[in-house]
């Protein structure tokens, strides 16, 4: 079966303002320039897929059943924009957590690759071809590592700016929306067609609703 062309993309201060380990659906809004972003990636066809760090579990700030509720407000707002949510793939690991089975070093912890990695494979997406866009360089390296053309949004919340062959965007923009545009006007969109009679949104495993792709990360040291 063919592979496409996927869309990786952080959650928080890249899709969301950011609220610190915020599990409120109420307080969930757009970060500048992604209203209009989505709206133009949605006309491509591809897969849309959140890759979240969420620490607030193993730091046991709240239960990893909050996530589910982030999870359906964030895609009421992908629909509310006329775009789709296809998988929303998060890490609930933290090396400084007191959760003692989720305080560990892994695979999956952005700026390892694994979600991406695991994503690719349920979705039959084709890395190389395929784009990661986050807002601090612990994004860029997983999306390198992984093998995408990485977009970093530089609103100001990298801080660190540590330096390596991995942690070096293809591309620097200044909100979603310019990220949107890099995206939409890029010829090598056109390289891998869509598997007709597939419905990529739906190639993961779906959740009872059958409509939604929630997957947390099930590395051998979760």
């Amino acid at each position: 079966m063919a592979l496409t062309q996927g869309i990786f993309l952080d959650k928080d201060s890249t899709l969301l303002e950011d609220v610190p380990y915020n599990v409120n659906p109420a307080l969930m809004r757009f970060a500048p320039g992604v209203a209009s972003g989505l709206r133009r990636l949605s006309k491509l066809g591809l897969p849309l897929i959140v890759i979240s760090n969420q620490p607030g579990v193993a730091l046991g700030l709240f239960e990893e059943s909050a996530l589910e509720r982030v999870h359906n407000r964030l895609a009421r707002m992908f629909e509310s924009v006329g775009a789709r949510l296809a998988g929303f793939y998060y890490c609930r690991h933290h090396p400084a957590g007191v959760v003692p089975h989720l305080s560990t070093l892994c695979t999956c912890r952005k700026p390892q690759a694994g979600l991406l990695l695991r994503a690719a494979e349920e979705h039959r997406i084709d890395l190389s071809s395929s784009w990661m866009i986050g807002d601090i360089l612990n994004d860029v390296e997983a999306g390198r590592r992984a093998d995408c053309e990485t977009i970093l949004i530089n609103n100001g919340n990298e801080t660190e700016w540590t330096a390596g062959p991995l942690r070096t965007p293809h591309h620097v923009v200044d909100d979603f929306d310019q990220a949107s545009k890099l995206i939409f006007g890029n010829d090598a969109l056109k390289a891998i067609p869509l598997d007709p009679g597939s419905d990529i949104a739906n190639s993961a495993p779906p959740l009872a609703d059958g409509n939604l792709t929630r997957v947390a990360c099930q590395c051998q040291c979760a």
